[in-house]
């Protein structure tokens, strides 16, 4: 069961030293942090969806949910061991509030198009590293030809990607006929602004949280 007690950001990094071992993926997985933070605090509703499609640095969603009561917070101790509902990836048949299996790089933005066809509003979260893998694209090019206005894809921008892309990373999201802007990935209201949604939406939305190299 759940706990019914929410808590707040700050106790987030308490919660996230309860994550222990190799694969907590200190780096990969703190760049996620805010975005996720003002996503579940700020912007979902009862009838939305998130995916995380960067599932290989999952210790602050977990973090997360255990905050807003999704996870109880004890299973934070139980990072990884045998039985533990929370994996290295996440494991959308055995920890709560999870919508995906995720950790193949490039397969979560597929799988939001696919979500947000049924107009739901979807966010899904991918890290620029995946942005190397060519299903990306696949997806991208189609959700920008057909108007897929209930998507948001959230890119943070920690400069892992081996490849780049020429003039960042939302230009080429723009190419394909998304809106798309760049702000920083730290800041709650920044972040608040770009993420809420826009009702009236005819293009599928691309927000580069840009965050430093990790």
């Amino acid at each position: 069961m759940a706990t019914t007690e929410t808590l707040g950001y700050a106790d987030l990094p308490a919660l996230l030293t309860r994550l222990t071992g190799d694969e907590k993926h200190d780096r990969s997985s703190f760049s996620t942090l805010d975005v996720l933070w003002v996503l579940y605090d700020r912007i979902l509703g009862e009838d939305d969806r998130f995916l995380l499609s960067k599932g290989h640095g999952p210790a602050e969603f977990y973090a997360v949910l255990a905050a807003k009561g999704t996870i109880p917070v004890e299973a934070l101790d139980y990072f990884g061991e045998f039985d533990s509902p929370l994996g290295y990836h996440p494991d959308r048949n055995l920890a709560p509030g999870v919508e995906i299996s995720s950790g193949s790089l490039g397969h979560g933005l597929g799988i939001a198009v696919g979500s947000a066809l049924t107009g739901r509003r979807v966010w899904c979260l991918v890290g620029d590293g995946e942005l190397d893998e060519g299903s990306n694209w696949e997806a991208v090019q189609y959700a920008g030809r057909v108007g897929l206005g209930s998507l948001t894809a959230i890119v943070v921008d920690n400069d892992s990607a081996a490849l780049g892309w020429p003039d960042g990373i939302e230009q080429r999201f723009m190419l394909e006929g998304w809106i798309a802007l760049r702000v920083d990935g730290r800041d709650h209201a920044a972040l608040e602004a770009a993420l809420r949604p826009d009702l009236e939406g005819k293009r599928p939305r691309c927000i580069v949280a840009e965050v430093g190299a990790r």
